[in-house]
C-alpha cells in the first residue's frame, strides 16, 4: 500500500500567474472536478482544503482529480510555501480520508463561466500577448460556452500560416492549465481574409 510519504508530487509554476502553482501527485487527490474554494469559510468540512488554507499566504484552491493549484497572496513566497503545500498533500493522503467531503460540500463547486472566462483573459493579456505582439499578432476570447472556449485572432496572426500551430501546441495547452474546465478551444477567424503581415516578409 502506498503512503502519503512514498508519493511523488510535481510542482509547477503557472505561466499566466506567478502567484500560481500546480501540484501533480502520482495518485488521486479526489475524483472528479474541479472543484473551487477562494475563501476559508469555503474550505470548511473539507480535510485537505482546510489544511491548505491554515497555510500562511494560501488564498485560493482548486482540486481536480490528482491536481492541486494553489494561489498565494502576492507578497508570500513560494519557496516556503512550496514545501508546505506538499507536505499538507502528503499528510491528508496518510490520514485515508476524502479530500473533499461531498456531504458538506457547498461552496467547492465548478468555477462559474465568469471566473474561468476571467482566468482565461488573465493568461490572453499577462502571458499570450506580449508574446504575440512581436510578430504583430493578438488573440482574444469571443465567447465560452460550456467547456468550449471561442477565441479569435488578429493582425499578424489572421492569415497565418503558423496560426493553427500557434493555438494547439501553445495558446491551448497554456489555456488548460489555468482553467481545466475548458475541454476544446474553437478558433474562430477568418483566416482566409488575413494579409498574413509576418510571414509576407520571408517569401
Amino acid at each position: 500500500m502506498t503512503t502519503g510519504d512514498d508519493v511523488g508530487i510535481r510542482a509547477e509554476m503557472l505561466l499566466a500567474d506567478p502567484d500560481g502553482c500546480k501540484f501533480t501527485v502520482e495518485r488521486s487527490v479526489h475524483p472528479g472536478g474541479p472543484f473551487a474554494f477562494e475563501s476559508v469559510a469555503e474550505a470548511a468540512g473539507s480535510p485537505l482544503v482546510e489544511r491548505l488554507f491554515a497555510l500562511d499566504g494560501v488564498v485560493h484552491v482548486i482540486v481536480a482529480g490528482s491536481v492541486v493549484n494553489v494561489t498565494k497572496r502576492v507578497d508570500a513566497s513560494w519557496a516556503a510555501l512550496k514545501p508546505a503545500v506538499a507536505g499538507a498533500i502528503r499528510a491528508h493522503l496518510r490520514s485515508g480520508i476524502p479530500a473533499i467531503l461531498e456531504d458538506v460540500q457547498g461552496a467547492g463547486q465548478p468555477r462559474s463561466a465568469a471566473a474561468v472566462r476571467a482566468a482565461v483573459e488573465r493568461l490572453v493579456e499577462r502571458e499570450v500577448n506580449p508574446s504575440l505582439a512581436r510578430h504583430g499578432g493578438r488573440i482574444s476570447v469571443a465567447g465560452l460556452q460550456g467547456s468550449t472556449l471561442y477565441v479569435a485572432m488578429s493582425g499578424g496572426c489572421q492569415g497565418c500560416a503558423a496560426s493553427s500551430l500557434t493555438l494547439r501546441a501553445g495558446f491551448e495547452l497554456m489555456v488548460k492549465r489555468v482553467a481545466p474546465e475548458i475541454a476544446a478551444v474553437v478558433d474562430t477567424t477568418d483566416h482566409e481574409a488575413g494579409t498574413v503581415p509576418y510571414y509576407a516578409r520571408f517569401s
